[in-house]
């Protein structure tokens, strides 16, 4: 008796058509990344224009990472249904024209509910990039490569933003910053429609509405407590909000383990590689983008940059990240997934705690060289993260999988800036002096150091020194938030190299 043996098969290499249509999904999520973060550069223009409150402020740059979040978990599913290519031209389209409505936006009311459809039509967009690329690239080098520069997009389109904002606001009205969007968006359907490939889920399973919903109130409760928390501090308004989400969790786990088509494979994560890649993710994005908030902050307030000037300084970052482009596929070649992650994490780590040191020092090339290396440590550790998450399941379950990438990316910023922001904030506060100020002065220059820049404007030789303390306590509560993302990506990146498999050359290849 004979026996035969089939060869494996080997992964299809992609052409060129896949690397442009890569450029196609690239762009889309470096606006996204950007319009995260560009928006705090436009408040002040925009709050002269059209005079919002406090409240309405907060909401304006909430709630388009409230919707992002809370649908991206929704949206990877229909896109596996429906097709990937057409919700990602639909989002497009929605995109634009959301952004369109917000530039042009004529009260403050108007302009949340345009960021609010931002958030929505992102949800979209996102998951559909990352599952077209699993499909677009089978073989384990090219996907890491292609990875690399979406993740480069995402990490650089954060970093970019303050650069961008203060370029368009130096030139235009305070619009310019979502007007942007309109013609890259009209590009990406164009391009889109000519360069990518339609792709789905063929058992085509159905959504489960009722999980769409507790997803949604599971996640945007939480967020919403937590940057409640850091913006205004502890009330009932917290308690209530994270029990609702909590609750909304607790019901969302346990109807995923009972459904035989889930929204998210919950069993996934009792998998040690999976939730180890997952949290990689969102803890190396948590220190990255919640320190690049900060760091704008110091750069204008303490250094006293403008916005332009800040986002120069903030730029080794996004090439660094970029540089990741070149070195990913080799690093992943010769240390193995879990080990490369736990090496990026560590890289980051380093880079945070060079900043610590340059943010008390004269001069601007160790700002920059700090920043850098945390570019390049969160950007490799943040691509082969998110390669282990879209490569540990079959293709037609991508968009899902994509789509909880991308919720640990969101929530990572969110919580980054929240819990980070919450830090800061305490530390701050704990190095000033206050009790010879008049109570409105000392209000202001304990809430934050934005707000003694303006209490402080026109207050002569005696607010020059004070502006200097508050200066100064800025700086060592910067330096010291800076080690705690340090210590907790060194946690992280040992947490990488227990839990994540690490197969090297032939392995890979295989």
């Amino acid at each position: 008796m004979t026996s035969t043996t089939t060869p494996a098969t080997s992964p299809v290499r992609a052409g060129r058509r896949a690397w442009f249509a890569l450029i196609v999904l690239t762009l889309a999520v470096v606006l996204l990344a950007v319009d995260g973060t560009v928006l705090t550069l436009a408040i002040p223009a925009l709050t002269a224009d059209l005079g919002p409150t406090s409240t309405q402020i907060l909401w304006m740059g909430d709630i388009y990472s409230f919707m992002l979040a809370g649908l991206l978990v929704t949206m990877g599913n229909v896109a596996d249904r429906f097709g990937r290519k057409r919700l990602l031209l639909l989002g497009s389209i929605g995109f634009g024209f959301s952004s369109a409505l917000a530039a042009f936006a004529p009260n403050p009311e108007l302009l949340i509910a345009a960021r609010a459809l931002l958030g929505v039509f992102g949800a979209t967009i996102m998951p559909s990039t990352l599952s077209i690329l699993r499909n677009l690239f089978d073989d384990p080098r090219q996907r890491a490569t292609a990875i690399a520069v979406w993740a480069a997009g995402a990490t650089g389109g954060a970093a970019i933003g303050p650069l961008v904002g203060g370029v368009l606001l130096e030139h235009f009205w305070w619009g310019s910053v979502f007007l942007l969007n309109v013609p890259v968006m009209i590009v990406i359907v164009v391009a889109g429609l000519a360069l990518l490939p339609e792709s789905r889920n063929p058992a085509g399973n159905r959504i489960d509405l009722a999980s769409a919903a507790l997803s949604v109130a599971f996640i945007v409760p939480l967020v919403y407590a937590i940057k409640h928390l850091a913006g205004s501090g502890f009330d009932l308004s917290v308690v209530i909000s994270a029990a609702i989400g909590a609750a909304a969790g607790v019901l969302f786990i346990r109807r995923q383990r009972h459904l035989a088509h889930p929204l998210v494979d919950v069993s996934l994560f009792r998998v040690p590689a999976f939730a180890g890649a997952v949290t990689a993710e969102t803890i190396a994005i948590f220190a990255f983008v919640g320190l690049l908030f900060f760091f704008s902050q110091y750069l204008q307030l303490v250094r006293e940059l403008s916005p332009l000037q800040a986002g120069l300084v903030e730029l080794p970052a996004t090439i660094a990240s970029m540089l990741v482009i070149a070195v990913a596929s080799t690093v992943l070649t010769r240390l193995g997934r879990g080990r490369a992650i736990a090496v990026g994490m560590t890289t980051s780590a380093i880079g945070l705690v060079v900043l610590a040191g340059a943010e008390a020092a004269p001069g601007y090339w160790l700002l920059c060289a700090a920043i850098a290396i945390c570019g390049l440590g969160a950007g490799l550790s943040t691509t082969l993260a998110t390669d282990a998450v879209v490569g540990a399941v079959p293709k037609e379950r991508a968009g899902a999988a994509s789509s909880i990438s991308e919720t640990a990316y969101e929530l990572g910023v969110a919580l980054g800036i929240a819990v980070l922001g919450s830090v800061q904030t305490a530390l701050y506060r704990a190095r000033l002096d206050v009790t010879a100020l008049p109570d409105d002065v000392g209000s202001a220059v304990e809430d934050s150091l934005a707000s003694a820049a303006v209490a402080l404007q026109h207050a002569g030789p005696d607010g020059a020194a004070i502006m200097d303390n508050a200066q100064h306590a800025f700086t060592g509560a910067m330096q010291i938030s800076s080690l705690i993302a340090a210590a907790l990506l060194v946690v992280a990146a040992v947490t990488a190299w227990r839990t994540i498999p690490s197969p090297v050359a032939k392995d890979i290849a295989s």
